[in-house]
This record gives C-alpha cells, sequence and structure tokens, in this order.
C-alpha cells in the first residue's frame, strides 16, 4: 500500500545513446533506444547540445507527423518553424513550442544562426486514439510566458507544463495532463515536486549530477543520463557539489497498443499503412480527415 506522500525512488537508469536525425542533426537519445523504447506515454526524449555548427547547421528539414505531440524547447541558439499550412515563427533560447500534430503535419525546423551553442530537447508525448485524427495545433510559448518559481534556497523550477508549487506551466489544455519542469539547483541545493500517483514520471539531468529519490538512499544521477522513476506522489532531487539542471517529467499514462512507424505514432498496423498512404497520395498537404 502506497503511503501518503511517498518520494519516488529511481526505478532504473538509462544512458543516452549519441545519434543522429533530420538531415544529420547530432544528439544524445534517452527515450526511444532499444534500452528504453518509451515511457507512456513519452515516446522519444532528445537532447541536442554543441557549438559545432556542423552538428546542427542542416537542422530538420520538411517532414510530417500524425498521431502525438512534439514538444521543443530551447536552452541556447534559435530554430525557425515553418509548416504546410504557412504557420511560422522562431523558437529563441528559453522557449517552448509544443505542436499537437493530430491527424497530419508536415513542418521543417532549421537554426536561425551560422555558429554558436545550439542547445535544447524534444519530447514526443503519445496521443490517445480519440486524438489522434484532432485537427493540428501550436502552443509557441515564449521566454517571458514561461513562470519561475522558487522552490527553496538555491532551487527554482521553469513550469513549461503541469503545476509546481502552486504555479501552473504555460501550455494548457494537454490530454495526458503533463508535468514539464526545468528545475535549476545551485551546489548542495535541494527541491521536492509533487507528482499525482500513477503517472509515469522520470528525470533528465542535462548539467551536473543529482540525487534523486527518498533520503539517505538516493540515486546519484549523473549529466546524460535519465532516471525512470517508481511510483509516488513527490520527487525529490538535490545538486552535490556542482549547479545542476534537470528537467522532471511526468504525465497519465494510456495503456494502449503503440503501432509505430518513423514521424507516425498509432494504434495498429494499418493506421500506420493509412498514415504512409495519406501522405504519400497529399492528403495531409490538404487537411483532410480519412
Amino acid at each position: 500500500m502506497l503511503g501518503a506522500m511517498a518520494v519516488r525512488r529511481v526505478a532504473r537508469i538509462v544512458s543516452g545513446q549519441p545519434t543522429s536525425d533530420g538531415a544529420g542533426v547530432r544528439l544524445n537519445r534517452v527515450i526511444g533506444t532499444p534500452a528504453l523504447d518509451h515511457l507512456d506515454p513519452f515516446l522519444l526524449l532528445d537532447e541536442f547540445r554543441s557549438d559545432r555548427p556542423g552538428d546542427y547547421l542542416a537542422g530538420f528539414p520538411d517532414h510530417p507527423h500524425r498521431g502525438f505531440e512534439t514538444v521543443t524547447y530551447m536552452l541556447a541558439g534559435s530554430m525557425r518553424h515553418e509548416d504546410h499550412a504557412g504557420n511560422a515563427g522562431e523558437l529563441v533560447a528559453g522557449s517552448v513550442q509544443w505542436m499537437t500534430a493530430g491527424r497530419g503535419i508536415v513542418h521543417s525546423e532549421m537554426p536561425r544562426q551560422k555558429d554558436g551553442l545550439m542547445w535544447g530537447f524534444q519530447l514526443w508525448v503519445n496521443l490517445p486514439a480519440r486524438d489522434k485524427m484532432t485537427a493540428p495545433r501550436y502552443q509557441d510559448i515564449p521566454p517571458e510566458r514561461i513562470p519561475e518559481v522558487a522552490l527553496g534556497d538555491g532551487a527554482t523550477a521553469r513550469v513549461i507544463a503541469g503545476e509546481v508549487a502552486g504555479v501552473r506551466g504555460a501550455v494548457e489544455g494537454i490530454v495526458t495532463a503533463p508535468l514539464y519542469a526545468d528545475v535549476r539547483l545551485g551546489p548542495g541545493a535541494r527541491a521536492t515536486l509533487d507528482v499525482p500517483s500513477g503517472h509515469s514520471a522520470c528525470a533528465y539531468v542535462y548539467e551536473g549530477g543529482a540525487r534523486i529519490g527518498p533520503e539517505p538512499d538516493a540515486t546519484h544521477v549523473e549529466a546524460g543520463r535519465l532516471a525512470v522513476l517508481g511510483d509516488g506522489d513527490r520527487v525529490s532531487v538535490a545538486a552535490g557539489d556542482a549547479a545542476t539542471g534537470l528537467l522532471v517529467l511526468a504525465a497519465r499514462p494510456l495503456r494502449e497498443p503503440i503501432a509505430r512507424y518513423g514521424p507516425f505514432v498509432m494504434n495498429t498496423r494499418e493506421e500506420i499503412l493509412q498514415a504512409m498512404d495519406d501522405y504519400r497520395s497529399g492528403r495531409f498537404l490538404a487537411g483532410k480527415d480519412r
């Protein structure tokens, strides 16, 4: 029986897998690998970080999506996005884009800079069967609209989605009720975040190192690694001797079949074949349902 205010323990640690995507963008993939295929409803988590232009300049030219949501969060650098319906905008440092691909979208994400540091994350969040063919939409959130909340001495969180310490995130209306928080800890700082019991949860350390879980049995997690968390209603994190940054993610699991082929995520093989046919035949571009 799960007691009240149970701190989630680290169930396993997953190391990122170096890979490339788009037209050759180098990145670290931590969800969507043989080691961790998915963490329902999270399908993929990539970190892209490089100050070498050759690692990112080719970007992500036109590509389709159907059946899920993509979330891009930038820490440094800038990217321009455009889609087949004429939507366009620029993702700058500190901004986030939560794109619901729904029934289908063809878009591109291309660097705006020629040199310097490009650093950010892309998360894929599954949609339930009933919403996979919904109309596409964007939530483009500039840096100044992402609230920041103090979590104690030397600890803060930027709240992208969900609620942290009574502060609601900038992104609203997502069916899986996600929590997406960028937690920053000074040396020796610690913080606790409430997370609904029963939701899938993980923490990705992108800088420094964190102790995650109940003390004195917390688990040390180094930068570039993902901690998959057991159940509970709180996540406790603490920094060591170095400043630490980590993403804390949680969402309601869908517990539905997953059929996946590249940029399409549906529930059955037949739906994947239909998505491929719709894309090849131009029905994506026409914005038509079946």
